[in-house]
């Protein structure tokens, strides 16, 4: 699932602070990571060279921060098995046969209850 989420995070990362955001498929609720802020930001390179190392620093930052919000928004995210999309636990339906999304539900008139009723934080 962390590899499904990855792909399909959006990057809103600037040079202070990395942060990603994914949308569910299904209702548009939007998802952001935590904000993690970049060790060198604010510094400004004086040189070409000095920009490159910095450069550098932001890439390997950006990395494991974005490993960090895959992991933190896959907790509220779940895959459709039937239209292969990832859904949020709002709209993704505990079944008795299946669990599968409420797009995918409604068509095949499938009922279920959803994983998550209660508010997240950092939904926009």
């Amino acid at each position: 699932m962390k590899k499904l989420v990855d792909k399909a995070m959006e990057d809103l990362s600037t040079r202070e602070v990395f942060l990603f955001r994914i949308a569910c498929r299904c209702c548009g609720r939007e998802y952001r990571s935590r904000p993690r802020v970049f060790s060198k930001a604010g510094v400004q390179a004086p040189t070409q060279e000095r920009q490159i190392l910095l450069d550098a620093v932001y890439d390997l930052e950006r990395m494991p921060s974005r490993q960090k919000a895959a992991l933190e928004i896959a907790e509220h995210f779940n895959y459709c098995p039937v239209c292969k999309q990832i859904v949020c636990n709002y709209c993704f339906l505990i079944s008795s046969d299946l669990d599968l999304c409420k797009s995918c539900a409604e068509a095949l008139q499938e009922i279920g209850s959803p994983v998550f009723t209660e508010v997240l934080d950092y939904v926009v």
